[in-house]
């Protein structure tokens, strides 16, 4: 008879999984381990890029580097808007799209529209052409209008990088004023070329009949370009001189009292400097461009007029007075408060005495100074 402890135990399953394989639990934990590391690893590297996108100075301070950076970037985008505009004036010098006629034959226009007899044909049909007298003339003729016409183009691209470039040092304030000025130059700029364009048929037509019952005239692109070109810049940077004026005005600089009374001196001054600036030289092109500077000049007179009552009226003007005399202010100081009782040495001794017998009784007697408070 065997005893309980001689008979054989039954074999336990083997639960441990075999040789080259991994238990279930711990792939699928490894796995989401991993998924994890990778999920915070992306959502760090994100922060970070945002954070490098959003880190800008609330005033707008950056290094010289960072000036450069920003600098370089705002060119580079402006000059590829440039080529791109200058691509479409290519083009659009001798292609007309749709109902615009092409850039080429604007520009002529003021040139066809002077009386045939006054200028040469050479043409069997009667039209209207300019003269070239180089092979390279009518091409370098076209790359030229074409890059001008693609600044002119890519004038609202360029603009808004000069001002992204500028603004983040500027107040909100400042922010204002400059955006008006930009929008009133801009403005101002291209009413000037618009009346260089449709006053030149007046100037050609004067200049080219002087001496014609011996001559006809023979204008080549690259010189009839150029004019039109130098008087409409000319008409548009002189319709500059009243905003000038307002810029002064603003800040302080030009008062109204200083050009009330000099009207006459400033008419004479504009026919003067609109005199030695046109390059016609013919009254047409002088008087009109004489007139609308009169205008503007006076609006921008008006505009100080104005001005200068409202600052009077908001900041007194106090230069007249006296060193030794007190500025006229309304002001009333206010009363302080009656201080209150003061405690004598005396009486900051015997309540400092007090208390340190409260504190050696309270320790004779068990008590914490936890009570005490």
């Amino acid at each position: 008879m065997t005893s309980p402890q001689s008979q054989p135990q039954p074999a336990r399953p083997n639960t441990q999984p075999p040789a080259g394989t991994s238990q279930p639990g711990r792939s699928q934990c490894a796995s989401r381990a991993k998924r994890s590391g990778l999920l915070q690893g992306r959502a760090s590297l994100l922060s970070r890029v945002r954070a490098k996108r959003k880190k800008k100075s609330p005033t707008g301070d950056m290094s010289l580097v960072e000036h450069l950076k920003e600098l370089r970037r705002r060119v580079i985008i402006s000059t590829l808007a440039v080529i791109v505009g200058a691509i479409i004036g290519f083009i659009w010098y001798q292609n007309a799209p749709g109902p615009i006629p092409a850039l080429g034959e604007i520009l002529r226009g003021p040139y066809c529209g002077v009386d045939p007899e006054l200028r040469a044909d050479f043409t069997a049909t009667g039209e209207c052409r300019l003269l070239a007298t180089s092979a390279m003339e009518m091409f370098m003729l076209r790359l030229k209008i074409g890059a001008l016409a693609g600044t002119v183009l890519a004038a609202p691209v360029w603009l808004y990088q000069i001002w992204k470039f500028i603004t983040p040092g500027l107040l909100r304030n400042e922010r204002r004023w400059t955006f008006s000025f930009v929008t009133i130059a801009v403005i101002l700029f291209l009413a000037g070329t618009v009346l260089a364009y449709f006053s030149l048929s007046l100037g050609l037509n004067y200049l080219l009949t002087i001496g014609s019952d011996f001559q006809t005239a023979a204008l080549t692109g690259q010189e009839y370009f150029s004019f039109v070109v130098a008087i409409m810049v000319i008409f548009g940077v002189s319709f500059e001189i009243p905003l000038v004026i307002v810029m002064l005005n603003i800040v302080g600089i030009l008062r109204y009292e200083a050009v009330r009374t000099k009207r006459r001196h400033t008419i004479v001054l504009i026919f003067i400097f609109s005199a030695l600036i046109t390059p016609a030289q013919d009254p047409y092109s002088l008087t009109i461009l004489a007139v609308a500077i009169i205008l503007l000049v006076e609006i921008s007179f008006q505009f100080c007029r104005i001005n200068d009552k409202r600052r009077a009226k908001n900041e007194p003007d106090w230069s007249q007075l006296d060193d030794e005399e007190a500025s006229p202010l309304d002001y009333q100081p206010e009363r302080t408060p009656a201080a209150g009782s003061v405690a004598t040495p005396e009486a900051v001794v015997d309540s400092s005495s007090q208390s340190r017998g409260n504190l050696q009784y309270s320790r004779g007697h068990g008590s914490s100074f936890d009570d005490i408070l």
